[in-house]
């Protein structure tokens, strides 16, 4: 039956959850709305949080760092009364359960895998506090609410957040002979543009590098995004919403992969939307797209055969998500038999939990009661468990996010941290009584995984057993 395409696609199936008898048509269903996240309380609005990003730049900018000057001991010890103050070490935590307890409890589980595979297509780094505050918002805000509509208004969305604007440094970007550039030369300043925008833009998010991009190219997109920023003021610093500044936008017309960009109309600002529309319909970018989607869940070298139906299905819905997503499961249903995927540690974990039904992550009620956890209970903090076992969600390193290639996951220091998490996750709290059940439910090779629990009696041990073998990493 090819068990293995549930947890392929999404998490596996649970105690309390029946084997679904057309499993393609159960994945594709998931995929036409946005479902809800799942939390027992409110939960915070980007803008809220960028009002908190923006009182912990203040504070620690303009009077912190000002009235300690001369005392780095009473600074070091005011700033971590400050990053309470404003949630800084409460709020990634809180994102990663509001992440994971979706994407456990969830109605349409194949969503929440497209939704974490979006968001690293889309990655965010580690810079500036931001997983603190603002990345958890840009992937439930930006990111999720856009994932049932084309593919241009995801990647218009992605690329014209607050998020990505700070991430890659557009802001920063004065084009040599805009009012600013001339105002700035005058007075003997730099004027030039920031690459990083415009350079991810082509490489990571749309064409990639088969497209034959030049410096040129980039330099010229660059010419055309200046200008997109976010406004920098003194009481909330960087931390106020994008706009379009004209005044930093280099005029005239920019040649971008062949394609001339001209001004409509009173404001050069739509030359980055036209640009936009034809990235995202570019055909490098839909076969660069469908190889990403089938080597995140299908293989780590697909091929043509793969590759093609979602192609297709691209071409004639004019980039329409659902339709995409829908190909991709038909694809992954097809293959399932023949390839295996070694899967991240996240994935694998949120696997384990749910096929036994555990007690995981912290809920409302332990946040707003817990946040200051002792150091010696790390493990039930959620960043500090997925720190544990090398995955931290709001913390890639790289601007193409993490890998889905195995061998940046199959080093023995790794696999080691793997071999302790059943342990904890029995620690806390499962609902699996049968072990048995879960194995007919979920592999197609009963025989072979019954083997390694035979004769073990602890349900701890039978996890530590089960769950770092070759047949659990290797989907």
């Amino acid at each position: 039956m090819k068990k293995n395409f549930f947890r392929k696609v999404a998490f596996g199936i649970g105690p309390n959850e029946i084997v679904p008898e057309n499993p393609v048509s159960w994945a594709q269903n998931q995929v036409d709305k946005v479902p809800p996240l799942i939390w027992n309380t409110q939960i915070r609005s980007g803008k809220e949080m960028l009002n908190h990003y923006a009182e912990w730049v203040y504070t620690d900018r303009e009077i912190l760092r000002k009235k300690y000057k001369e005392n780095r001991q009473a600074y070091k010890e005011a700033k971590n009364k400050l990053r309470y103050k404003v949630g800084q070490q409460y709020f990634e935590n809180l994102e990663i359960c509001i992440r994971q307890n979706t994407a456990l409890k969830s109605k349409s589980p194949v969503f929440e895998r497209l939704w974490f595979f979006w968001c690293n297509h889309f990655a965010i780094i580690d810079k500036d506090a931001m997983p603190q505050f603002t990345t958890g918002p840009y992937h439930r805000e930006t990111i999720r609410t856009n994932m049932c509509g084309s593919f241009e208004t995801l990647l218009k969305e992605a690329t014209l957040g607050w998020s990505m604007i700070h991430n890659l440094d557009n802001s920063e970007s004065i084009g040599p002979h805009s009012e600013w550039g001339k105002n700035r030369r005058k007075r003997g300043k730099l004027a030039t543009v920031n690459e990083n925008h415009a350079r991810e833009l082509l490489e990571l998010h749309t064409v990639s590098p088969s497209a034959g991009y030049s410096q040129e190219d980039v330099i010229q997109l660059s010419y055309i995004m200046a200008g997109w920023e976010h406004e920098y003021t003194k009481k909330r610093k960087e931390c106020n919403p994008v706009r379009f500044n004209s005044k930093k936008h280099e005029p005239g017309n920019h040649k971008v992969l062949g394609k001339k960009y001209k001004q409509r109309g009173l404001s050069p600002k739509n030359k980055l939307i036209d640009v936009l529309k034809d990235l995202s319909n570019h055909p490098n970018t839909r076969r660069f797209i469908a190889f990403k989607l089938c080597r995140h869940f299908l293989t780590d070298n697909p091929t043509e055969e793969m590759i093609a139906p979602i192609i297709s299905a691209w071409e004639k819905s004019d980039g329409n998500l659902p339709t995409i997503h829908k190909a991709l499961l038909q694809v992954v249903y097809d293959h399932a038999d023949n390839q295996t995927k070694f899967q991240n540690p996240e994935i694998w974990m949120l696997q384990m939990v749910h096929m036994v039904g555990g007690s995981w992550p912290l809920q409302a009620d332990e946040m707003k009661y817990n946040f200051k956890i002792k150091p010696n209970n790390h493990q039930r903090k959620p960043r500090f468990f997925m720190k544990e076992i090398g995955y931290e969600p709001y913390r890639p390193i790289q601007p193409n996010g993490f890998s889905d290639l195995e061998s940046d996951w199959i080093s023995p220091e790794l696999l080691i941290r793997r071999m302790s998490a059943p342990k904890e996750i029995a620690r806390r709290r499962i609902a699996l009584k049968n072990f048995e059940e879960m194995i007919e439910k979920n592999f197609d090779d009963p025989d072979e995984i019954r083997a390694l629990i035979d004769g073990v009696k602890s349900p701890s041990t039978k996890m530590q057993l089960i769950f770092p073998s070759y047949r659990m990493l290797k989907t």
